[in-house]
Order: C-alpha cells, then sequence, then structure tokens
C-alpha cells in the first residue's frame, strides 16, 4: 500500500479540502475506485484526461459520507493506453487538479490473470512528479507479459521467460530483437514453452556488430504462431507505474574491446528494450 504524505491539504469554509483529495483502491479485474475529499456539488464529475490528447473520461461522483464523494472506473470502461491526470469538476463550475492521498494497490501485486482472457486491461494509480493523482493505463491485446529474466555467467547473453494471453505458442514461435531507428536490422531467435509460458534466450554478439561506436536500442517482439501478428515484450501486471528506474539489470561487456556493453531495461511505456552501447 502506498500512502500520501502526512501533512494535511488546507480546508475550505465548510471543512472540504480547498484542493480535492483522493484515496485510491485498485481490483486485481483492472478497476479503480475513487474516494475525493472534496465539497459536494450537482453533477460532480472525476474527469480522467489523457495527457497529451485531450479526451476525458468522466465520472458521476456520488456521496458515501460527509465531505467525502466516490467515484468508480470499472474494468469495463474503456481506458486507452496513456497517463490521465484527474480532475474534479463540478464543485462550484471549477476545474480542481486532484492531489494523491492513500494508494492500495495490493491486488496488483503479483497479478496473474487468466492466460485465455482475449485482452490485458491495467490501470496504476500514481502521483505524478508534480505531486498530482493520474492513472497509467495499458489495453493488450494479446499481451506478451516478460517476467523473469536471468544471463549467462559468462554475460554473453540474457533469457526471459513470461506468459502470453489472448494466444498460444505453437512450435513456430519466435522472438524478435527489432532495431529501432531507420536501420530496419531484425535478429531471430527461437522461442520454447507451450501453451501460454514462453521463455527465448537472445545473445548479445549479434546486437552489437558493425555498430561503428554508434548506440543502439533494440525493441523485442515475439510472434507466438504462424499468422499471428508479433507482439511487443513488456512488463505490466504489477504494482509499479514506471519499471525504468525500479527493474535495473546487469550492465554486461560485448565483445573483446571491452568498452562495449549490453543491458535490457523496460522504456516509459514498459516495454522490454535491449540497449548496446559506449560509455
Amino acid at each position: 500500500m502506498t500512502t500520501s504524505p502526512s501533512s494535511r491539504p488546507a480546508e475550505a469554509e465548510d471543512g472540504a479540502p480547498a484542493v480535492p483529495r483522493a484515496d485510491c483502491t485498485a481490483d486485481s479485474a483492472g478497476g479503480v475506485t475513487f474516494d475525493v475529499a472534496v465539497a459536494a456539488a450537482p453533477d460532480a464529475a472525476l474527469v480522467l484526461r489523457r495527457k497529451g490528447r485531450g479526451d476525458d473520461v468522466r465520472l458521476p461522483l456520488t456521496p458515501v459520507s460527509q465531505g467525502r464523494l466516490r467515484a468508480v472506473l470499472p474494468s469495463t470502461v474503456d481506458l486507452p493506453e496513456g497517463r490521465w491526470e484527474a480532475h474534479v469538476y463540478g464543485a462550484g463550475g471549477a476545474d480542481l487538479t486532484v492531489r494523491p492521498g492513500i494508494r492500495d494497490l495490493r491486488a496488483l501485486v503479483d497479478r496473474t490473470p487468466d492466460p485465455r482472457t482475449e485482452a490485458v486491461a491495467v490501470r496504476i494509480p500514481y502521483a505524478t512528479a508534480d505531486g498530482s493523482l493520474a492513472v497509467r493505463s495499458w489495453r493488450r491485446a494479446p499481451h506478451a507479459e516478460a517476467g523473469d529474466i536471468t544471463f549467462a555467467a559468462d554475460g554473453t547473453d540474457m533469457t526471459v521467460e513470461g506468459l502470453l494471453y489472448g494466444v498460444e505458442l505453437d512450435g513456430d514461435a519466435f522472438i524478435e530483437a527489432r532495431l529501432r531507428g531507420d536501420g530496419g536490422r531484425i535478429h531471430r531467435e527461437p522461442v520454447t514453452g507451450e501453451e501460454h509460458s514462453f521463455a527465448f534466450t537472445l545473445p548479445y554478439a549479434p546486437l552489437a556488430e558493425g555498430r561503428d561506436g554508434a548506440g543502439r536500442a533494440w525493441d523485442l517482439w515475439l510472434t507466438p504462431r504462424t499468422g499471428v501478428p508479433a507482439i511487443r515484450v513488456a512488463r505490466l501486471l504489477d504494482d509499479v507505474a514506471d519499471k525504468q528506474p525500479v527493474f535495473k539489470y546487469p550492465v554486461l561487456p560485448v565483445g573483446e574491446d571491452g568498452k562495449t556493453v549490453a543491458f535490457p531495461y523496460y522504456t516509459l511505456d514498459n516495454d522490454l528494450t535491449v540497449q548496446v552501447s559506449t560509455p
């Protein structure tokens, strides 16, 4: 469970906080409940606004106790992938930014939906850099969830294990490391596993060939069976909204120059990528 700082917000004359503050509870199906400390008003609503897009999702606010209103985001409501900032409308016609209170994310820890489900919906409430409340949302159909990542004793390759959602493997499954940018290069390796479990080993040396000192980012895509489009490998099913600063992996030397290194990391969208560079 993640909690807000201990300092209390300023209060308006009626005893409600001058700045709305919301406690959030996430459920394992992808729904979120918001309990907002704010003065009641006719047609009050919690509005989630997607950053950089301007589209809104409006959720009615209904009283649950003195000075507290509740909004519910069901897992069945479409919330396209992105970062959604929380606002309260209807309090005297104001558009008020919401601050985070207690965020109960226990249901998201070690979350493992039924792999046969058609799509994976993920909504994680989090505090932005400026201290506002937002919701990070993904909807992937199908989805390749990265799990444990291990490394060869000599540091020459990495092995990724994971689960597939919405599709099963067959004997022709493969992983592609796709060079980001204009190069268009692809390195392919076989995928092992059965039904919804997968594993692949990716050697680093081919990703460093012909690099001429330039940094390279290789995005990982899994093709589970013939006729199914490639699926971006990502880690979404836990309570961490931004994986990049949390999940750190070994930086290992590649080749014989003693300078070139390779390491996996998660992008800002929590997709799995391998970086090859010379620090």
